[in-house]
């Protein structure tokens, strides 16, 4: 897997933890390995995980090391008729589009991790996290987890390239500062594409793709999951009394 030399080090470890993920996704799309060979598939994702915390903790060469294990496992599978991929070029995974995405996400739920990886298929994700201020004021009520909070659990999430909090007067300006290719709203969202569009127009922001996913996965929101929390709370209260 050549890289150009004019890659720096931290690059030329992100081309390599690209194209894992990218094989990685590949053999679960055919989600028909057995038990044996799961397990090293498994020890490829703990070697990229291992990988990605170096890389941000700006450890290039154990990032390298960690990466380079988890390259070879699965170059050695695939030799061995165990697994079928193909690597990408490597040229083309660092040229992939920026993607936006934008929300509260007070917390995980399927329904985020599906829009996330649905994003990821698209290119390199960047989230922008609502700040609390802005919760407050669209929510009416104080969010569970603070903004830098939310941000650091998003900044582990496998298919999230950054994660970056919002502005609190402009929900626009990250969104400009970013020049992201495609912008992907959540089904919740309460701007349309057509909206949005029009908005990024005048802040001369002509040539973003806007995309909502429509489709959802089951009834997960965290309005629900609130509600349901709620219920349990008072259950169990009575149940005291």
């Amino acid at each position: 897997m050549a890289l150009s030399s004019e890659l720096s080090p931290s690059d030329r470890v992100k081309a390599y933890i690209l194209n894992v993920e990218q094989a990685l996704h590949a053999i679960s799309a055919k989600c028909n390995i057995d038990d044996k060979v799961e397990k090293l598939v498994l020890l490829v994702k703990s070697y990229l995980s291992d990988a990605k915390y170096y890389l941000a903790h700006n450890d290039v060469f154990t990032a390298l090391s960690c990466i380079a294990y988890a390259e070879g496992l699965l170059d050695a599978t695939r030799h061995m008729g165990l697994l079928s991929f193909e690597w990408k070029a490597l040229s083309e995974l660092l040229k992939r589009k920026r993607v936006v995405v934008a929300g509260s996400f007070e917390f995980l739920h399927p329904g985020h991790l599906f829009l996330l990886k649905k994003a990821w298929e698209l290119g390199s994700v960047t989230v922008i996290v609502s700040r609390d201020k802005n919760f407050e004021k669209f929510k009416k009520r104080k969010p569970l987890l603070p903004d830098t909070a939310r941000k650091e659990i998003l900044d582990s999430v496998k298919f999230v390239d950054e994660a970056v909090l919002g502005d609190e007067e402009d929900f626009l300006k990250p969104v400009v500062e970013l020049k992201p290719d495609i912008i992907l709203l959540g089904p919740d969202q309460w701007i349309t594409p057509e909206e949005l569009k029009e908005k990024l127009s005048e802040r001369g922001l002509s040539n973003v793709i806007v995309l909502k996913l429509e489709e959802r996965v089951g009834d997960w929101s965290t309005t629900r999951i609130l509600e349901v929390l709620k219920k349990t709370a008072c259950s169990q209260s009575q149940e005291v009394q």
